[in-house]
């Protein structure tokens, strides 16, 4: 077919469609393009354009601003969620007035600013925040979507959260330390937590009275509503802690150095908690709350354990080797250990052996169970009976048979702590006597104070010589170089499966304070842990 003979087809076939048959002659013309006619019903597909991103991030804006959650719904990947959250920011938070300001995009991610105000029974405030948005494109559909997440709303909501305004469930607390400076969650932003417990819990106790907020209402956890803007004030009760702001405040800048970073300090002397700090992506109080493996801090207790059972003596013979067998499971050292047939319980300690210690756990009178009855009837773990004044676990070490035996003496295995732990098994270690860590008075709602045998006088003497030698000649001397006084440590790393990098920890003694830390993912006790340990017993001792 000629030219010219081709454009007079497609020249009637246009007048065809002009006259009403335009599918038809849409797939006509397709043809003879060579484009097959399907295409043009086929979702889109591809990241989105920023021209699409521009247009549906202001259409979603546009219906938010004016209070259309089902519009504004309709312009992500999850109307359902979408729609009931964004209604509830109205009618359950009273949010009105919405400005939203876009900021400028990148890629598909857009930022953007609301200002809007609360108003609730005659008082109002104004609400300022910045969230960001991401425009992805619809599974199904092809269009360019919103993708949801409850941060859009605002940025402190996570799934199962929701906003409110009403009168609080309890009144403000003014919490203040040791030393009568209040603790607030703006000059310690990693108490933030631990004070929304502290309130929920005693503020119906300390005097106050409530008074009219916006909260986050977490609907699927048992955390406390968070707090974000005060319309009428109320009443705050004061509260006193044993927090020391000067420990607090070191701790806090301390576990900025590293990510995924939670750290305690105690008195071991009276039991007390003078600090608590976490540096988390997830807000979690892991300082507390926290269940992983603690490496080699646990050789403090299976230390204790060996002497007290006879097994051998600080200064008798725990021989290192290259590896050790114990039902059919090879463990290893660190790669740059030299191995010591000769070396006694200190060196192997100092030096943070691993096979040393299963060199021994099968000695007599050693069980599967001595283990975990040291932990519990010595150093008070593992009995769910701590009460703190906040939610806090107080460790497990369960008997094991088999590998685990074997893996549980060294921080591994089924051993599950966090550095509220191991600061009382140090604060343990030195003083001989178990006192619960707690965080409030226990007067103040008569609660009952767990309580442990402790250790013989000659096992703490060899324990905290040990953690001297530690500090000063082993594993933890860099770390706590630089530190005055009656100094001591341990360090520790907790392999993880799936992770590459181990857990690193540390906890460690200066005078009467003892401390804590670990770092998910930071390497060897002393990298990071250590010197975040280092830092709060520098201000504490």
């Amino acid at each position: 077919m000629g030219r010219g003979v081709k454009v007079a087809v497609i020249g009637g076939v246009c007048a065809v469609m002009v006259g009403g048959a335009g599918y038809g002659a849409y797939n006509v013309v397709s043809a003879l393009d060579g484009t097959p006619g399907a295409a043009a019903s086929e979702p889109r597909s591809g990241p989105p354009s920023a021209d699409e991103v521009a247009e549906t991030s202001k259409k979603f804006f546009a219906a938010w601003e004016k209070g259309d959650a089902s519009t504004a719904a309709g312009y992500t990947n999850n109307a359902s969620i979408a729609g009931t959250l964004l209604t509830a920011y109205a009618e359950d938070a009273h949010i009105g007035g919405v400005e939203i300001t876009p900021g400028t995009a990148s890629g598909t991610a857009v930022p953007f600013t609301v200002k809007a105000k609360v108003s609730y029974e005659g008082a109002t405030e104004p609400l300022s925040y910045k969230s960001t948005l991401t425009v992805v494109r619809g599974e199904t559909s092809g269009r360019a979507l919103v993708d949801w997440e409850p941060s859009v709303v605002h940025p402190d909501l996570k799934d199962g959260d929701t906003l409110v305004t009403a009168e609080s469930a309890t009144p403000r607390i003014q919490a203040v330390g040791r030393d009568g400076a209040v603790l607030s969650k703006e000059k310690y932003p990693s108490l933030g937590p631990v004070l929304d417990q502290l309130r929920e819990k005693y503020g119906d106790k300390a005097g106050g009275t409530p008074g009219v907020e916006l909260a986050v209402r977490h609907t699927t956890t048992q955390a406390p509503d968070t707090p974000l803007l005060t319309l009428t004030e109320g009443k705050p009760g004061k509260l006193r802690t044993t927090l020391s702001a000067s420990v607090q405040a070191a701790a806090e800048k301390a576990v900025k150095r590293f990510g995924e970073s939670s750290v305690v300090a105690v008195k071991p002397s009276t039991g007390e908690v003078l600090a608590v700090a976490n540096d988390r992506e997830d807000g979690f109080n892991a300082a507390f709350q926290g269940k992983v493996a603690p490496g080699s801090t646990m050789k403090i207790i299976t230390a204790a354990m060996l002497i007290d059972n006879g097994v051998t003596s600080m200064n008798g013979p725990a021989p290192c080797p290259d590896t050790a067998m114990w039902q059919s499971q090879t463990f290893h050292n660190l790669t740059t250990m030299k191995p010591d047939e000769s070396a006694t319980l200190a060196d192997t300690f100092t030096r943070s052996c691993n096979t040393g210690f299963i060199k021994l756990v099968d000695e007599k009178p050693l069980d599967d169970s001595s283990l975990t009855r040291e932990a519990q009837e010595r150093f008070g773990l593992g009995r769910d009976d701590w009460q703190t004044g906040i939610v806090s676990f107080d460790g497990s070490v369960p008997a094991s048979g088999g590998p685990d035996r074997a893996a549980n003496a060294i921080g591994q295995g089924q051993v599950q702590m966090n550095p509220l732990n191991m600061a009382s098994v140090t604060a343990t270690a030195v003083t001989g006597a178990f006192r619960q860590p707690y965080l409030v008075p226990f007067d103040l709602d008569d609660r009952e104070r767990a309580t442990a045998q402790g250790l013989p006088r000659g096992t703490v003497s060899q324990l905290k010589q040990m953690m001297r030698l530690t500090a000063t000649q082993g594993t933890a001397v860099e770390a706590m170089s630089g530190l005055g006084g009656d100094i001591g440590a341990k360090t520790g790393s907790a392999e993880v499966d799936g992770h590459a990098v181990s857990d690193s920890w540390f906890t460690g003694f200066r005078n009467d304070i003892a401390a804590a830390a670990m770092v998910q993912g930071g390497g060897h006790g002393g990298d990071a842990a250590g010197p975040i340990v280092a830092d709060v017993l520098r201000v504490g001792g």
